[in-house]
């Protein structure tokens, strides 16, 4: 199910969603997540929201990148986030869609808007 959650501390709603998505996966605040993958894209002379930032930002808090055609032989193309948080009641896990980034957390999806339509191409989750 949709959750709404917007923790930008300016309520802003565009361009920000990867903060916003860190920010609730790691349960840490937007101003945090930003400056590390700021200090992460000067160093990588990057966006902070350029795929390989953020990345490499969740790989240093114990975070893996999975391929959801690897993980799910039988799914099809329109494999949507509801589906995704319905077939993944525990845990937490980052999706990267096409231009979005998204949480989902024991089965329920946070955003601005609901994003549970949209289909995800590759998912984060911490490795113990």
């Amino acid at each position: 199910m949709w959750k709404q959650y917007n923790p930008n501390p300016a309520g802003r709603i565009v361009g920000d969603c990867t903060i916003r998505a860190l920010s609730k996966a790691l349960d840490k605040s937007w101003d945090d997540v930003y400056a590390g993958t700021a200090l992460d894209g000067f160093l990588m002379s990057d966006m902070p929201t350029a795929n390989s930032v953020w990345g490499a930002y969740l790989r240093r808090n114990g975070y893996r990148r999975h391929l959801i055609d690897d993980e799910c032989q039988k799914c099809p193309d329109t494999y949507t986030v509801a589906e995704f948080a319905r077939d993944h009641p525990q845990g937490t896990y980052i999706l990267a869609l096409s231009g979005h980034v998204v949480t989902v957390i024991d089965g329920d999806w946070y955003d601005t808007w609901d994003s549970g339509n949209e289909i995800p191409i590759y998912y984060w989750i911490r490795e113990n």
